[in-house]
């Protein structure tokens, strides 16, 4: 008994100097990222202006341009990497993700639906977004899984992944047909937004995503102990107690309202939500417990250093953080890929 008690103490050890670790990290490329752009800050103009010194023109740089990107940068990676350490455990497959997975391609065509008749010129309401993409996302979700559930059998990991890349691929047609529609102004917005590029890079977009990170992180590290009993399989999950329609409804909504909410402001970013869980899960095991907060910090570490590289890379143009994302992500998926014995 005392040989396990140590080994869980030291595993919750090494999860918590990951978690550090992750923190750490995230603040020094924020700082990284204040200083970077196409006008340079100093480290010593950035923490003068933080304070209310600087001028007026470094003032509107920092606080009205940078802060509130590199703040949706950590917030849309935190909730689109929770979203896909949900999925993952409730599909009991590694290769689960919103992007891939077609949730975010649902919000997506929500979004680009109402831009077709909303004009982008009068500026789309922040706070109805997420709200738009959540309705998009939860039929997409709901399409999905009523197609690759199967009687007496529940459903397959791998015929979930290969519905959901399908179903990604029909809309991604339909979004294409549209957008050949749409006025050059609403044209030039949906691709750049379709790229992944943050663009709600203002603090209302922040103000529209905080309340659900807020109100869906905690609950879903809530029902951490859900996921671990889950992972053992129905007929044991059952045996222990654990309502499975119910719990399953309930973490698939929060995953689907997590994906979407980040899709509404972040654009169309895919693969953090893979590479996000699955760097956490080698770090520091597959205990949800911290699994879960680690592969938010993971994925919000992931997406504010593809922003600042975007950023600064081809200056005074930007690369779409989902393009530098995707470049990561895409070689990463198909290792996997390789991997899985399904």
């Amino acid at each position: 008994m005392q040989p396990l008690q140590d080994l869980h103490k030291a595993r919750a050890i090494r999860a918590y100097a990951v978690l550090s670790a992750f923190v750490v990290l995230i603040l020094a490329v924020f700082v990284v990222s204040m200083n970077t752009g196409f006008t340079r800050l100093s480290p010593l103009e950035v923490f003068s202006t933080l304070f209310g010194g600087g001028t007026d023109k470094q003032k509107l740089i920092l606080f009205e341009f940078r802060l509130p990107r590199i703040v949706i940068s950590v917030l849309v990676g935190c909730g689109l990497a929770l979203s896909g350490a949900i999925l993952q455990g409730l599909s009991r497959n590694p290769l689960a993700d919103p992007g891939i997975l077609g949730i975010n391609s649902g919000a997506g065509l929500a979004v680009v639906l109402f831009i077709s008749f909303y004009p982008v010129k009068t500026a789309a309401p922040a706070f109805m977004l997420p709200v738009l993409a959540l309705v998009g996302a939860g039929l997409i979700a709901a399409l999905i899984y009523a197609l690759s559930y199967k009687r007496g059998i529940g459903i397959s990991p791998t015929r979930l992944i290969l519905v959901g890349i399908a179903v990604a691929a029909g809309i991604g047609a339909a979004m294409i047909v549209l957008t050949i529609r749409l006025e050059p102004q609403n044209y030039q917005f949906v691709a750049i937004w379709l790229a992944g590029s943050i663009w709600g890079t203002n603090w209302k977009f922040v103000l529209a995503l905080l309340p659900w990170i807020i109100v869906l992180i905690p609950y879903v590290i809530y029902k951490a102990n859900v996921l671990n009993v889950l992972n053992l399989g129905d007929q044991a999950a059952a045996g222990l107690g654990v309502r499975l329609e119910r719990e399953r409804l309930t973490l698939l909504a929060s995953a689907v309202a997590l994906a979407a909410s980040c899709v509404a402001v972040g654009g169309g970013i895919g693969f953090v939500g893979l590479i996000g869980p699955h760097l956490a899960r080698q770090l520091i095991g597959p205990k949800h417990q911290f699994l879960l907060p680690a592969s938010a910090l993971a994925g919000g570490l992931l997406l504010i250093i593809a922003d600042t590289i975007g950023r600064t890379m081809l200056q005074p143009s930007e690369i779409p953080t989902g393009i530098v994302v995707a470049v990561i992500g895409a070689p990463y998926f198909l290792y996997l890929l390789a991997k899985s014995k399904a």
